[in-house]
């Protein structure tokens, strides 16, 4: 009946150290965002190693690992200019 659910299963833990990505990113915690995208490189890193992730969950979230990096290239406080120069 829901055979199309079958292939779309994520990975918890990814998905909650994805979470606390995007939750510091909103909130503008620079290098707590920092650490979680090290924390979720690491972890992406464990599971296809392990072979826990199927080749669809490997592709999403290597994608969506590059995305975080792109974006987050300059997210840091050292990169943040004082508004007072």
């Amino acid at each position: 009946m829901f055979a199309f659910l079958k292939g779309s299963k994520k990975n918890k833990e990814l998905e909650t150290i994805i979470a606390r990505i995007d939750s510091n990113v909103s909130n503008n915690y620079k290098d707590a965002a920092q650490d979680a995208l090290q924390e979720f490189e690491d972890k992406l890193q464990e599971f296809i190693a392990a072979g826990t992730l199927n080749d669809k969950q490997k592709t999403e979230y290597e994608s969506r690992l590059a995305s975080y990096r792109d974006n987050m290239k300059e997210f840091t406080h050292k990169d943040q200019k004082p508004y007072w120069n």
